[in-house]
């Protein structure tokens, strides 16, 4: 589920050309330096909570399971709180930019979901849906479900007229991959993607009549 949070950049110094080429500026490296330790530790985190369930997160658990510092935690993310939001988002960046990848073509695009979703070997998966779920009680978190959800929605539109329509799919689809959670074996893409096709050409039946 790239973690969010870190500095804003720092001013660069002007490139200097010469035989040794431009100069690299020295906040590029600490950035970058910066992003890699954040990546450790929010990739710790998802460990953490596939293993322990996410009430086992604390500063000093994801240090060990990172094998940094706990000071090297609480540098970059002052509270558990902050652990589980950069988690949370880091997860949601690499689901939405997939679903913004997808194709919208009706004749392709339900394969490449079901593959989305039927990924194998997603070790993460239960806890990517724990992060999920703990936004029920820590409002932080919502802003990232919600992210997801018009995501989702963006992707059904042009295979979905009907808000509601829509509606029921991104259900569905948030089951599927509930599925994969708890299943074993989970479902895989042939069988999600015949449940995608249905969910993208929904059968009217009409008004019922009087009986």
């Amino acid at each position: 589920m790239n973690a969010a949070g870190g500095r804003g950049p720092g001013k660069a110094e002007p490139a200097a050309a010469g035989r040794r080429g431009p100069r690299v500026p020295a906040t590029d490296g600490r950035r970058l330096k910066g992003a890699r330790r954040r990546r450790l530790l929010v990739d710790a985190v998802l460990r953490v909570i596939a293993v322990e369930g996410a009430a086992a997160v604390s500063q000093r658990r994801v240090a060990a399971e990172a094998g940094v510092p706990p000071s090297a935690v609480m540098y970059h993310y002052a509270s558990v709180d902050d652990l589980l939001l950069a988690a949370l988002t880091g997860v949601n960046d690499f689901y939405v930019a997939a679903l913004e990848a997808l194709a919208r073509d009706p004749l392709t695009a339900p394969r490449e979901l079901a593959e989305l979703v039927a990924a194998p070997g997603r070790e993460h998966l239960a806890a990517e849906f724990e992060l999920f779920l703990m936004a029920a009680r820590r409002p932080a978190l919502r802003v990232e479900t919600e992210r997801w959800r018009r995501a989702v929605d963006a992707f059904l539109t042009p295979h979905l007229a009907d808000p509601d329509d829509r509606a029921a799919a991104a259900a569905a689809v948030d089951g599927l991959f509930l599925r994969g959670c708890v299943e074993d074996p989970p479902p895989g893409v042939e069988e999600v993607h015949r449940v995608i096709v249905r969910l993208l050409s929904p059968r009217r039946s009409g008004p019922a009549g009087p009986r």
